[in-house]
């Protein structure tokens, strides 16, 4: 089984430079988020408007938001380590979770203020102007940090990220219906005030619902979709010296990367180093051409070796080797071994010997002789001689 380093010093550039956009990103954020929650609690209360206070809450839990992004970043960013053998990128899937669920408190909060206050029919006195305009600076500002937050998640993939752009257009929506809200009380409407935050709170709890199930997804090692999966076999199949595979699995993580593990069938009398190889080429042209994948662990398997109890059973090389050299230990070719092969094949084992070519003349007697050890070692079906000079060890 090999598990190639992967990570090369490009993408490891990359992943910092990623790792910049989404911490200023989310800095940025919390810049706008602070003294837009304040100023927009402070005026709602001097210009008489419940929209734009609960506009205003809705910021705070912004900053919430944007608090556990930028840890949720930070940490996701480090390395590999040995508690941690698969990464940091679960980090930004559970604070994902953590975004969605504030995501649904705010709309239950916002919609269950709506509720209230149209159930109450209360006699309040009308928003004033300057409400009107702290709503519609606060609509200006997060529809500009929504487009600039969703770009840097895109380009730097990350679903975590994503989920902060949305929960900044969501409280944009907020600012529109507080300024309809707003609007409309100082037009002698004061119903479309509550009618609003109930529109927003469903709106809020649709995102929140969204991600959170993709983060759910993550954490239950949900793989990749099938399509993709596809993509991965096709792939697999191109390279040379593969001859069909088994058990492709997959599993997503940091809502873009993908780590994967495959058995694959090679010919069961390639050599080991010929078989690793095999396993780099896989691993090589998946990096390249299936962007997901950010590492796979190739299982070498011996084409037509048998997963059973009988193949299972077969004795390793410290077990077998004694009883074939006691068996041929009369015969004059066993001085002159130079190396003994086990090949392991359904639910029996083949052996090679090598020889000296000096010996190649007793081909013919010799070659009798040992089937004749064969034949009496059960897990044994067949001895082959091969003869050339020593080779390293």
């Amino acid at each position: 089984m090999t598990r190639p380093h992967v990570h090369s010093a490009a993408a490891h550039r990359q992943a910092r430079s990623d790792f910049s956009a989404k911490r200023r990103a989310t800095i940025v954020g919390a810049l706008v988020n602070l003294p837009l929650a304040l100023i927009k609690i402070v005026v709602g209360v001097i210009g008489h408007s419940q929209s734009l206070i609960a506009d205003g809450v809705h910021s705070a839990a912004d900053l919430i938001s944007d608090a556990v992004v930028l840890g949720a970043v930070q940490m996701g960013m480090q390395q590999a380590d040995r508690d941690h053998p698969y990464g940091h990128a679960r980090m930004e899937t559970a604070a994902t979770s953590l975004v969605s669920l504030f995501l649904l408190i705010t709309a239950g909060a916002l919609a269950y203020d709506g509720i209230s206050h149209l159930a109450a029919e209360e006699s309040t006195r009308p928003p004033t102007l300057l409400a009107l305009a702290v709503a519609l600076l606060s609509l200006v500002l997060k529809e500009g940090l929504f487009w600039y937050t969703l770009r840097v998640a895109r380009r730097a993939k990350s679903q975590l990220i994503e989920a902060n752009a949305w929960h900044h257009r969501s409280d944009a929506l907020s600012s529109i219906a507080a300024l309809v809200a707003i609007g409309g009380a100082m037009l002698g409407y004061p119903a479309l005030d509550a009618l609003g935050a109930i529109l927003i709170g469903l709106m809020l709890a649709f995102i929140g619902v969204r991600y959170g199930w993709q983060s759910f997804r993550e954490l239950v090692d949900t793989g990749l979709k099938d399509d993709r999966i596809q993509v991965v076999r096709e792939q697999i199949a191109t390279v040379p010296g593969v001859r069909h595979m088994r058990r492709l699995r997959t599993r997503t993580m940091g809502g873009h990367d993908a780590f994967a593990d495959v058995g694959v069938f090679v010919d069961p009398y390639v050599s080991l180093t010929e078989a690793h190889r095999i396993s780099e080429a896989i691993t090589s042209r998946l990096v390249r051409h299936v962007d997901e994948i950010a590492d796979i662990c190739v299982h070498i398997e011996p084409d037509g070796h048998a997963d059973s109890d009988a193949a299972h059973a077969l004795p390793l090389r410290e077990q077998i080797l004694p009883e074939l050299e006691d068996a041929w230990s009369t015969l004059p070719a066993a001085e002159d071994i130079q190396r003994v092969t086990l090949h392991y094949l359904d639910d029996i084992i083949e052996v090679e010997i090598q020889l000296p070519l000096s010996r190649v003349r007793f081909h013919e007697r010799e070659q009798a002789a040992f089937d004749a050890v064969a034949r009496d070692i059960p897990a044994i079906s067949e001895i082959r001689l091969l003869y050339g000079a020593p080779t390293r060890t």
